[in-house]
């Protein structure tokens, strides 16, 4: 088992992101394709490698949201970071008051805890995701 010590040190070192990968079959351990799931997302693994402990993976994904785009309401099995580099989107995260999330800002969302993004405007949105997930586990769930 992670420990919370273990995911904030990874965590720390991380820059993620939404990405609405809760349309396709990927897991921790097969990363998606470029461009799947949600229509008018791309996404582009950037690194992927085993750990930071045994039994799950990290992922380095960059992400395109085309304008007017919404991203539904999902978990991950794991931690995600993000860092948004230009456009921007509300982020409601189950438990905190939603936020808009703009250029420059970076996030962290705690593992399973429901999140989505909306309102995504007339610019597409440009975000570095990393995800520590459980290995074998889907890497999105609809909530």
């Amino acid at each position: 088992m992670l420990s919370r010590r273990d995911f904030a040190t990874a965590a720390s070192c991380a820059l993620c992101s939404l990405t609405g990968f809760i349309a396709s079959d990927a897991s921790a351990q097969t990363p998606p394709p470029a461009t799947n799931g949600t229509p008018g997302v791309k996404r582009k693994i950037l690194s992927q490698t085993d750990g930071p402990t045994p039994g799950y993976t990290t992922l380095v994904v960059d992400i395109e949201i085309e304008p007017g785009v919404m991203i539904g309401r999902h978990t991950h099995p794991g931690i995600e970071s993000a860092y948004m580099l230009e456009g921007g989107f509300d982020l409601p995260i189950e438990g905190q008051p939603t936020r808009s999330f703009k250029p420059g800002d970076g996030v962290v969302i705690p593992a399973n805890t429901p999140h989505a993004g909306g309102k995504n405007g007339d610019k597409k949105s440009h975000i570095i995701s990393t995800y520590i997930v459980e290995k074998g586990k889907p890497l999105a769930s609809p909530a």
